[in-house]
C-alpha cells in the first residue's frame, strides 16, 4: 500500500484541522465557529458513534480489513486537530486505535451527511506506528490530493527548511478544583535559533514567573482554588524559529549532561550495550551515529501499555518502544554511557504541509556534544521517515517551538512530586496530587 501510486484528489475546502475558518474572519476552536451549520464536535460525536455501533457488532473491536488480514482495534482517541467540515454534507475525521499486540493504527473516516445523520463512507489506514502509507499535498485551489510517500518533498515529510515564522496559541482549561491547587506551566524563552515575542497572556489568577535553577527555564506558576474551576489559560507568542543545525556554545561546563537524571539513570544495561555496540568506533561522533542507527533499528514507535511517554530510559531499553520521550531519553542514555554529553528539550512541531490550524501534542528531541559543537537529532521522526534518516541526524527543521530545556527542573514554589520531570504540558496538583489539564495548542504561519 505505501507504494501504490494513489493520486485521486479529494476535494478539501478547508484544513484539516480542529479549527474551521470561514473566509475574512478569524479562525477559531470549536464549538464557538461552525461552517454550514456545522461544528467539528457533531463530526467527532458521529465518528465516535460509528465506531462503537461497529465494536458492538465486532464483539469488542473495531475491525478494519487491511492487506489480507482483519485488524481488530480499539479507540485511543479522536485526533479533534484534523477535524474538518469540507462541503455542507462531506466531512474529514482521523482517529488513532490500538490493536492487540500493540500496534497503533491512523484512520482516516470520510462522513457524508447533516449533523445527527452522519454516515461514514470511507475507511483508510494512513499510518501504522507513526508511519504514514501516503500524504496529502494541497493543491493551488485549496483541495487536497493523496500522494505517495515514495519521493516526497521534505516539506511534506514535515520539514521546513531555514526560517519559520508562526504566531502560536497555548491553551489549558482547568477541571473542577476542590481544594488548595498549584499549577506550573512553562514560558518559552528566545535563544540563537528562536525569537519568542509575548502577544497576550490570559490567566484566571495571580500569576509569577519563577525560575528553573536546574537549566534556567522560565516557569509560570499560580495558585488556585475552586474559584478558578473550568477557567481558562491562554498564552500566545510570536516566534521566529531557524533551522537549527551543529553549532558552538559558549557553554564551558559540557560534563554535566553526563549527569544522570531520575528517569535517565546510570545502569549497567546501558554500559554493556555501548561496549558492545561501539567497539569498533574511534570518535564521538561515529559512536553518537551508532546510537542513533541502533536505537531507529530497535526500537517501535509506539502508545502502549503502561509506562510510555514518561521517558523512562530503563524501560525503554527493556520494551524497546515509545513515543518521542522514550527514544530520546533512550538515546541520551546510552551516549551519557558512551562519555558523550547529551541533553532533552521539548516544544511542538507545527504542520508543515498546512499553515494554521492546531498542533497534534507535545514533541521532544535532543543534543550531543562531539567535535567542539552540539549536534540536533531527532530520532523518532528519523523512525517515522527513513528518508529523513540522514537529516535528523544534525539538523532540527524550522517548524519547531522550544518550550523547556532538560529534565528534573528544580522550581520553588516546588511540585509536591519533587523536581518536574519535563514540562510541556500543564503540570497541576490539587492538595498535593497530580491532575490532568485539558489543553490545546494552535498556530497561524505568518511567513
Amino acid at each position: 500500500m505505501k507504494n501504490k501510486k494513489n493520486t485521486l484528489q479529494t476535494v478539501f475546502t478547508c484544513c484539516l484541522a480542529l479549527v474551521v475558518c470561514l473566509p475574512q474572519a478569524s479562525c477559531k476552536r470549536v464549538p464557538e465557529n461552525s461552517r454550514y451549520g456545522v461544528v467539528t464536535a457533531d463530526i467527532a460525536d458521529a465518528i465516535k458513534q460509528h465506531i462503537d455501533e461497529q465494536s458492538r457488532l465486532g464483539d469488542g473491536t473495531f475491525n478494519i480489513p487491511f492487506e489480507g488480514k482483519e485488524l481488530k482495534l480499539r479507540l485511543v482517541r479522536i485526533h479533534f486537530e484534523y477535524l474538518a467540515v469540507l462541503t455542507p454534507t462531506l466531512h474529514f475525521a482521523c482517529v488513532d486505535l490500538a490493536a492487540e499486540d500493540g500496534d497503533f493504527y491512523d484512520v482516516d473516516f470520510y462522513l457524508e451527511g447533516r449533523p445527527g445523520a452522519m454516515k461514514v463512507t470511507e475507511t483508510t489506514v494512513h499510518k501504522i506506528n507513526g508511519q504514514p502509507f501516503y500524504l496529502r499535498e494541497q493543491q493551488p485551489d485549496k483541495s487536497w490530493a493523496r500522494v505517495p510517500v515514495d519521493g516526497a518533498s521534505h516539506q511534506l515529510l514535515g520539514v521546513i527548511k531555514e526560517r519559520d515564522e508562526f504566531d502560536f496559541t497555548y491553551e489549558a482549561t482547568l477541571p473542577r478544583i476542590t481544594g488548595r491547587a498549584k499549577i506550573w506551566l512553562p514560558m518559552p524563552q528566545s535563544d540563537r535559533f528562536q525569537s519568542v515575542t509575548v502577544k497576550s497572556l490570559q490567566f484566571p489568577a495571580t500569576h509569577k514567573i519563577i525560575n528553573d535553577t536546574a537549566h534556567n527555564n522560565q516557569v509560570v506558576f499560580m495558585e488556585l482554588g475552586p474559584e478558578h474551576s473550568n477557567r481558562k489559560i491562554t498564552m500566545v507568542f510570536h516566534v521566529i524559529r531557524l533551522e537549527k543545525n551543529a553549532y558552538s556554545d559558549d557553554q564551558t561546563d559540557i560534563t554535566k549532561h553526563l549527569t544522570a537524571n531520575t528517569l535517565i539513570p546510570q545502569d549497567e544495561r546501558f554500559d554493556q550495550i555501548v561496549r558492545e555496540l561501539l567497539k569498533n568506533s574511534d570518535t564521538d561522533l561515529i559512536r553518537a551515529r551508532a546510537i542513533y542507527d541502533h536505537i531507529i533499528d530497535h526500537m517501535r514507535y509506539m502508545k502502549y501499555g503502561e509506562g510510555w511517554g514518561k521517558g523512562d530510559a530503563v524501560r525503554a531499553c527493556s520494551s524497546l518502544y515509545g513515543n518521542c520521550t522514550d527514544f530520546h531519553s533512550y538515546f541520551i542514555a546510552l551516549a551519557r554511557a558512551a562519555g558523550i554529553p547529551a541533553r532533552f528539550a521539548i516544544g511542538a512541531a507545527l504542520p508543515s504541509e498546512r499553515n494554521d490550524g492546531g498542533v497534534d501534542g507535545y514533541h521532544c528531541w535532543a543534543e550531543f556534544y562531539a567535535d567542539g559543537k552540539w549536534w540536533p537529532v531527532d530520532i523518532s521522526e528519523a523512525n517515522k521517515y527513513t528518508e529523513l534518516g540522514v537529516y535528523y541526524f544534525g539538523h532540527h527543521p524550522a517548524n519547531r517551538f522550544e518550550f523547556t530545556v532538560g529534565r528534573d527542573l528544580v522550581v520553588n514554589p516546588a511540585p509536591a512530586s519533587g523536581p518536574i520531570n519535563f514540562l510541556a504540558y500543564p503540570l497541576l496538583e490539587i492538595e498535593g496530587q497530580p491532575l490532568p489539564v485539558e489543553r490545546f495548542f494552535s498556530f497561524e504561519r505568518l511567513n
